[in-house]
This record gives structure tokens, C-alpha cells and sequence, in this order.
């Protein structure tokens, strides 16, 4: 069944914290669960897989923040200057709270490409933060260096993860996430997605792709 929903912007910069800067999608009718929802280096929030997603979920009873990273709010173009990532992290542990303040039910944490890669991150160092991850395109390594990869934090994930990957992403295939998936101990899937590059989202499955997350992402949240 599908919810109405309201888009209204959001902003908390307190001084000494990260900022954290987005929109949220607020349900009429909450399921009462809460995602977080972040984007990729060179993207920003309003990046259309971002708001296609948020949208679905919120479709789904589930409220939405969709957020700008602290790097994207102090740049609007380029990628994230050496050093951002703490802080970044600092911004989605902001953001979840920012959630958990308008929902007393479980909260998610998602982010594209950059995006995922530091929420599993920020998971891995605070496992009791949110209740399962949402991993997005997660970059695996940087193209054409396989070697090169970004897994270290891996065996400290213990946050149920949901992986989602085009079969056509040049930052890893769904053979080398495999692999790695076994490094982490908490319950992982791998949602493949045909014909999709590093973006996700494109005019052939603009249409089923949100969906099909949406609904992947229920069955792996669902109570035992």
C-alpha cells in the first residue's frame, strides 16, 4: 500500500557539530522505521537515484532523510578533499539522530558509491548505531585496480548489510563483492542489478529499480 508523503527541507548546524543539510519525506502514515539516505563523490542529494529511492521508501510507510554529506555542503562540485571523511561520517551519525527524533521504530542507514562506503564504516565503529545498512554501488576498489581494495573495515561490520550492485560497475563485480562479503561477520545479500553501471539508475529501469530496492531491502529488514 502506498503513503502520501510531504517533502520539507532540513538543516541542524550547530556550532562544533557537522552540519547536516536535506530533505525529508515524511510519510502520512509511518510504518515507523527511518532511513537515512546519502550520495556519492561527485553527486550531491538531489542526484535522481537519491530522490527515486526516497520517494519508494517513503511510498512504503518508511520516513526518509536525504542528505548532502558535510564535504558537498562546504563545496558544490568536485570530489571530497583529503581528510573529509571523518567528518562525513560525523554527519551521518548526526543524521541518523536527526531521524531517530521523528520515529520511534527502527532506523537505516544507505548511501551511494562514497556515500555507503562511509556509513559502513561509520557501522563498523558504532555496530549498535542503526539497525541494517543499505550499500549502494559500494566502490570496492577504484576502476581498472582490483587490487586496490577498500575493504579494511570489513571485519568489524557486525550491521546487517544489503548490498546492491549494477552487473556492469566498474568499481567491482559481483564476483569480487562476493568475495569480499565473506570478510564480514554480520548477515550480508547482494542485490544484482542487470544491465546497470556504477549509477544505478537509468531510463530503462528508472521505472522498477526503486521498487525492486524497496522491496529487497523489506524482505532483508523483516523480523525473523
Amino acid at each position: 500500500m502506498e503513503r502520501t508523503a510531504s517533502i520539507d527541507p532540513f538543516a541542524d548546524a550547530q556550532p562544533g557539530q557537522a552540519p547536516v543539510r536535506g530533505y525529508f519525506h515524511t510519510p502520512q502514515e509511518l510504518s515507523g522505521d527511518g532511513l537515512v539516505l546519502t550520495h556519492g563523490a561527485g553527486a550531491n542529494c538531489e542526484t535522481p537515484l537519491l530522490v527515486a529511492l526516497a520517494a519508494a521508501f517513503a511510498a512504503s510507510g518508511v520516513i526518509v532523510l536525504r542528505c548532502d554529506l558535510p564535504f558537498r555542503q562546504l563545496r558544490p562540485h568536485g570530489p571530497p578533499p583529503r581528510g573529509a571523511a571523518e567528518r562525513d561520517q560525523q554527519g551521518l551519525e548526526r543524521a541518523v539522530a536527526a531521524v531517530r527524533q521523528r520515529t520511534r521504530g527502527r532506523v537505516f542507514l544507505g548511501g551511494h558509491s562514497y556515500g555507503g562506503r562511509q556509513a559502513s564504516i561509520l557501522a563498523a565503529s558504532k555496530p549498535d548505531l542503526v539497525s541494517a545498512l543499505l550499500l549502494l554501488s559500494y566502490p570496492l576498489h577504484p576502476p581498472n585496480q582490483p587490487a586496490k581494495l577498500r575493504t579494511a573495515h570489513f571485519p568489524n561490520l557486525r550491521t546487517p548489510a544489503l548490498f546492491v550492485l549494477g552487473d556492469r560497475d566498474g568499481f567491482g563485480t559481483p564476483a569480487e563483492l562476493a568475495a569480499a562479503r565473506k570478510l564480514i561477520p554480520a548477515r550480508t545479500e547482494l542485490l544484482p542489478m542487470e544491465a546497470a553501471g556504477h549509477g544505478l539508475l537509468a531510463p530503462p529501469n528508472r521505472a522498477a529499480l526503486p521498487q525492486a530496492i524497496v522491496k529487497a531491502f523489506a524482505r532483508f529488514v523483516a523480523p525473523e
